[in-house]
C-alpha cells in the first residue's frame, strides 16, 4: 500500500512538472524540428547551441520522453516527438490567432500593417507608390520589409507577404498577382567595350552578375542558358537585387533583371540571346485579417499596383524589354528609377 502511495505521488509530481513545461521551450522544440539542427535553429533564434540544447534537455526531462534522436547528421524526431509535434504546432497556431485578433480589434483604418516582399519589387515597385499611398492613408503605417528570405505569415513574421512561391498553409489566403519576367541586360558602357554576345556559346567570353538568395532558383541560370556549369563566367555573385542592378549599370557584366528595367528608366541594353525566365508573384495573408479594415485597404492597394491589365510588365505573356518602353510611359514618369542611387552611381 505504501509503495502504491509513493508511486501515485511520483506520477502526480511528474504530471505537475510536465504541466510546468515552458511554452517558450515548446516553441524551441518546433524550431529544432523545422531546422533539424541545434546549430541552425540556434542561429535563427539568436541563441547559442549550448543554451538551446540545455533547454531541450529540460523540456524532455519535464515531459518524461525523448523528443529527438541526435547524431552527427543532425536531429530526427523520435516517435514521441512525432506524435507531439502536430499538437504543439496547433497550440502555436492558436496563440498566433490570439495576437492577430487583438491586432485586428485595435483598429478601424489606423495602425501598422507589415508587408514582406522580395528586395527588387519592394524597393523599385512598391516603395515609390507607397509614398503616394501614405499621403492618402495618413493613419496607416506600412512596415515594408524587403528581403529575399521568405516571411512566414502563418507564424506572424509578417501580416502580408508577396513571395515567389505560393504557401500551402490552410489558414492563409493566397492570390496570384502576376508574373515577373527576367531578361539579360548590360550597360551601354559594357556594350561599347566588349560588345554583346550574339549566341549562348559566346557567353564564355563575357562575365555574368549572378544573384543568389533563398527564393532564387540557384540552378536557373545554367538551365536557362543551356550550360552544364557557370564556372569561369560568373564575375560577381550577390544576394542583393539592388547590388545586381548597380553592378550591371557600372559595367561589371551581364545581369538578369526584370524586363521592365529599361521601361522604368534604367540606362541598360537588352541582350537578345533567345532566352528569358519568369516567376509568379503571390500575395498571401492570414484569413483572420479579412475583418481588419486597414489590412483590407493594403491588400486591395497591392493588388491594384500589380494589376497586369494596368501594368503590362506583369502579364503572363513575355513582352520584350524594348517593347515595354512605350507601354509603361506613365509608370516611368511617375515612379521611374531616376534618382535611385543604383542608377546614378557616385
Amino acid at each position: 500500500m505504501q509503495q502504491l502511495l509513493h508511486r501515485g505521488a511520483a506520477m502526480t509530481q511528474h504530471r505537475e512538472e510536465a504541466l510546468d513545461a515552458s511554452w517558450d521551450d515548446l516553441k524551441l522544440f518546433l524550431a529544432c524540428a523545422k531546422y533539424k539542427s541545434f546549430r541552425n535553429a540556434a542561429e535563427e533564434l539568436g541563441l547559442t547551441s549550448t543554451t538551446l540544447m540545455r533547454r531541450i534537455d529540460r523540456l524532455e526531462e519535464s515531459i518524461g520522453c525523448k523528443l529527438f534522436l541526435r547524431d552527427q547528421s543532425g536531429l530526427t524526431l523520435s516517435d514521441d516527438g512525432t506524435s507531439m509535434i502536430a499538437d504543439i504546432a496547433h497550440m502555436e497556431r492558436h496563440a498566433f490567432n490570439v495576437f492577430r485578433r487583438a491586432s485586428r480589434a485595435s483598429n478601424d483604418t489606423a495602425g501598422t500593417v507589415r508587408v514582406a516582399v522580395t528586395e527588387g519589387p519592394g524597393n523599385f515597385w512598391i516603395l515609390p507608390r507607397l509614398i503616394d499611398f501614405q499621403k492618402t492613408y495618413r493613419k496607416i503605417t506600412v512596415d515594408l520589409r524587403c528581403a529575399m528570405e521568405q516571411a512566414d505569415v502563418a507564424r506572424l513574421e509578417s501580416d502580408i507577404a508577396i513571395q515567389l512561391e505560393p504557401p500551402t498553409h490552410p489558414d492563409l489566403i493566397v492570390a496570384r498577382l502576376g508574373r515577373l519576367h527576367i531578361y539579360p541586360f548590360v550597360s551601354k558602357a559594357y556594350e561599347a567595350l566588349y560588345g554583346l554576345p550574339a549566341t549562348l556559346a559566346e557567353l564564355r567570353n563575357h562575365r555574368i552578375i549572378k544573384q543568389s538568395g533563398p527564393q532564387v532558383d540557384d540552378g536557373a541560370y545554367a538551365r536557362i542558358l543551356g550550360l552544364s556549369s557557370l564556372e569561369g563566367i560568373v564575375g560577381i555573385k550577390t544576394n542583393s537585387s539592388i547590388g545586381a542592378l548597380y553592378a550591371v549599370e557600372r559595367g561589371a557584366g551581364i545581369g538578369f533583371l526584370p524586363t521592365v528595367s529599361i521601361a522604368l528608366g534604367a540606362p541598360l541594353v537588352a541582350v537578345d540571346l533567345g532566352v528569358s525566365h519568369h516567376t509568379d508573384l503571390w500575395l498571401t495573408y492570414h484569413k483572420e485579417f479579412r475583418a481588419s479594415e486597414r489590412h483590407k485597404i493594403v491588400v486591395d492597394w497591392l493588388k491594384k499596383i500589380f494589376d497586369p491589365k494596368t501594368h503590362p510588365c506583369f502579364r503572363d505573356e513575355f513582352i520584350h524589354p524594348n517593347a515595354l518602353v512605350p507601354m509603361m510611359t506613365a509608370a516611368r514618369e511617375g515612379f521611374g528609377l531616376a534618382g535611385y542611387v543604383a542608377t546614378t552611381p557616385a
